[in-house]
């Protein structure tokens, strides 16, 4: 794939590039909403990701192509970005703005980059190409950042530049992944621990339902607001910063302050789902991976139910993999609305799964899901020359 993408970029750019770089996507086994409220997620980076090439060139320019996309951008080196609307390339034009306002003097610059995680699909595409971006900048000119604050930075870019108001989860996953390793991370703290994932005699299945979502259109900044009305409401009586500072025996203590129906519905699920990561990593560590699916199919109910972020398309596969026998636990992942959920399959089972779940997802949906199987990767890293 390397070569194939030198020859693009030596097409497009009519010079070799003299440094490439990889960044993966992820997927949250469980811990779903909870990153922006404080709480323990379960990330882990998958071989699926984002590649970039890059060489300088003498025109003080920045230039963004990809294999992905037709546009392409074109910008003066200069101090301040400002988003310029939907494309793609936003997402690192708002790494150079965040670089830029430090004391870095980007010189010209011509990129390419190519990703194959499904674009839309809550594998974080975006987080993938903010997060190789920064990683990238700071190796070739020697910016001497560390991985947590190239994490901050492309946080910063998302929320401030993009404006959407996620936590951190998938930029540390993407930063910090390990191969066949999990991480439990408190999103409060950014402290976090390295948790086998053993999947035995199972693969985590990937199934993108084929409905994309744009997650800064979508009501993800309005279950933001919805988790602070209820944390306000909370603080009236118990000195708390975030939700997942609680218990769920302390929030059924105090939940009577939440007098919105909806608001406490949504409060809870991000209160149990805390509690649910503890489970889960209690369960992988003792290899108990019935335990660990019964937990997903928890995860995704109370995504449904309480947070209301599934959907037919979401709703439609996990109810499949529940009736099929070689499938021990599902989930949607990411922000929902659209995009993936996961699945424990049995290994030997993937045509199988694969043919009957296409067969009926398309009769209630209308339309094919994609089914694919990636492993559990490493993080952000220059691919040597």
């Amino acid at each position: 794939m390397t070569n194939q993408l030198v020859d693009t970029f030596l097409k497009k750019y009519n010079q070799q590039p003299t440094a490439t770089y990889f960044a993966p996507g992820r997927v949250n086994l469980i811990g779903e909403h909870i990153d922006y409220n404080g709480g323990l997620v379960m990330p882990c980076a998958i071989t699926a990701g984002t590649w970039l090439l890059l060489t300088p060139n003498n025109d003080n320019v920045i230039r963004f192509s990809s294999v992905n996309f037709n546009e392409e951008g074109t910008f003066p080196v200069q101090k301040r970005y400002t988003k310029t609307g939907k494309e793609w390339y936003n997402y690192p034009l708002g790494v150079f703005h965040e670089l830029q306002d430090g004391e870095w003097n980007a010189s010209g610059l011509d990129l390419l980059y190519f990703g194959n995680i499904p674009i839309g699909s809550g594998l974080s595409s975006s987080a993938s190409i903010e997060v190789l971006t920064a990683f990238a900048l700071n190796d070739y000119y020697g910016l001497e950042h560390d991985k947590l604050e190239l994490v901050k930075l492309s946080k910063k870019v998302e929320n401030e530049f993009i404006g959407v108001n996620s936590g951190i989860m998938d930029q540390f996953s993407i930063a910090f992944g390990e191969a066949d390793k999990a991480l439990v991370l408190n999103c409060d703290t950014l402290k976090y621990k390295v948790v086998d994932c053993d999947l035995g005699d199972y693969v985590l299945a990937i199934i993108n339902t084929n409905k994309r979502r744009e997650l800064s259109e979508s009501k993800y900044n309005e279950r933001v607001e919805e988790c602070n009305t209820a944390l306000t409401a909370l603080q009236k009586e118990i000195n708390i910063t975030n939700l997942c500072e609680l218990s769920a025996e302390k929030f059924a203590l105090h939940s009577h302050l939440i007098a919105d129906e909806t608001v406490l519905k949504r409060a809870t699920h991000v209160v149990k789902e805390n509690d649910r990561v503890h489970l889960a990593a209690k369960a992988l560590n003792a290899k108990q991976l019935d335990e660990f699916g019964r937990l997903m199919y928890a995860s995704h109910k109370s995504l449904k139910d309480l947070y209301e972020v599934t959907g037919k398309e979401l709703d439609a596969v996990v109810d499949f993999c529940s009736s099929y026998e070689h499938v021990i636990g599902a989930r949607m992942t990411g922000a929902g609305f659209g995009g993936c959920a996961i699945a424990l399959l049995k290994k030997g089972y993937e045509e199988d799964f694969a043919k009957k779940l296409t067969d009926d997802y398309v009769a209630k949906v209308g339309y094919p899901a994609a089914i694919y199987v990636h492993q559990i990767g490493d993080g952000v890293k220059k691919i040597a020359d």
